[in-house]
């Protein structure tokens, strides 16, 4: 019955969308080895003990991100939906989880930590392309997570670490930002788990508004509202200040190197509102975002600013760094406001570069929300080459 449930909410979007549902929730598996992706989606409920298909070699290890490794695009809309409102989306992530750690046993891209006058910032590779992250105060030894989505890879870094895990902030609901909050905030007890109470955050036990901050130890956290992706999505900035360092700023979905985060739960002109406020944020803010996206987003941003010298510099290094399968992040606010074209719909050259398509109306913010609804829609489009 769930079955034929699932495949009437998804009539109209083809036949391939409403098998590849059909088989999470029957627990089928592909019988024949081309059929790669659908067996991603596929035998969320099968034992544990199962066996795993053996890990790729290093050398093949490293794919480049194609369209359709995020799980809301799978089968669109009602997808979402059904990933956000039931328990599929929660079966689907641990199938996620499960497969990702076969795939890359040390995680999907190699990072580095950032140590800023007793405070470290520590990226953690985790899913196919996601970040979770450790913020450290180093004498007081004290740790805050930020979505994290495996429990267990973000459990190796405390103990490796030697800290102790006081907080976790979530920057939404979606269970590869939050699906590590259960487990971690059962480990350590005297854990909170911080996030936007109107986001069905699993496990909140300290909702945060606009302006909130967090303090622990030495850090000093100040939840923004930033709806759109979600009707609750916060970004959380690290002040700078207490450390003399570089301010840092955690932006789950809603903004990424040369990118910004689809927009599920808003419009055009919410998501234009939360991206002013990031934009209202000092250019040497550290960008340290939810996702390893930068190969495809710069690409992108090739098409809409081809002339863009800033970018294609930027493309460069990415593509050097993942060759290597490196890590990207983090990029800094000054450093997206020259290439990422999410950021840039004040540009006369950006709004020149889309031809026909929204322009002034003399209205700024009406015409900016429009001409990001256009970047989104062509976002959307685009396929990785």
């Amino acid at each position: 019955m769930a079955a034929v449930v699932a495949a009437t909410a998804l009539k109209g979007r083809g036949a391939r969308n409403a098998r590849v549902l059909r088989g999470i929730l029957a627990g089928a598996t592909a019988n024949k080895a081309s059929h790669n992706r659908t067996r991603a989606l596929q035998s969320h409920s099968s034992p544990e003990g199962k066996e795993e298909p053996e890990p790729l070699s290093p050398e093949l290890e490293y794919i480049p991100r194609k369209r359709g490794k995020n799980p809301m695009k799978a089968v669109g809309l009602a997808w979402y939906s059904l990933y956000t409102r039931t328990w599929l989306g929660y079966l689907f992530y641990r199938q996620q989880l499960r497969r990702a750690r076969n795939r890359y046993p040390k995680g999907h891209s190699k990072t580095q930590p950032r140590l800023f006058n007793g405070v470290k910032v520590l990226p953690i590779p985790v899913l196919s392309d996601n970040y979770s992250y450790l913020i450290i105060d180093t004498q007081a030894q004290l740790a805050v997570a930020v979505d994290p989505s495996d429990p267990r890879a973000v459990q190796a870094s405390i103990e490796k670490e030697g800290v102790t895990l006081v907080a976790i902030l979530c920057t939404h609901k979606h269970w590869d930002h939050s699906g590590g909050n259960r487990d971690l905030s059962r480990r350590h007890r005297d854990c909170r788990v911080y996030g936007s109470p109107q986001d069905g955050i699993p496990y909140l036990t300290h909702p945060l508004c606009h302006q909130d901050v967090v303090s622990v130890g030495r850090l000093q956290i100040r939840a923004l509202a930033t709806p759109g992706h979600t009707q609750g999505h916060l970004v959380y900035l690290l002040d700078g200040e207490p450390y003399k360092g570089p301010s840092c700023l955690f932006s789950g979905d809603l903004l990424f190197l040369s990118g910004c985060g689809r927009t599920f739960e808003g419009n055009a002109e919410t998501m234009l509102s939360s991206l002013d406020t990031v934009l209202g944020l000092g250019d040497d803010t550290l960008l340290w975002p939810g996702h390893e996206y930068a190969e495809e987003n710069l690409g992108f941003a090739g098409v809409v600013e081809p002339e863009n010298l800033a970018r294609e510099r930027k493309m460069q290094w990415v593509q050097r760094q993942r060759l290597e399968r490196k890590g990207t992040c983090p990029s800094t606010l000054g450093e997206e406001r020259s290439y990422n074209p999410f950021l840039r719909t004040h540009c006369l050259a950006l709004q020149e570069a889309l031809g026909p398509g929204p322009g002034p109306t003399g209205d700024d913010d009406c015409s900016r929300a429009q001409l990001l609804e256009e970047l989104r829609r062509l976002k959307d489009m685009h396929k990785s080459k």
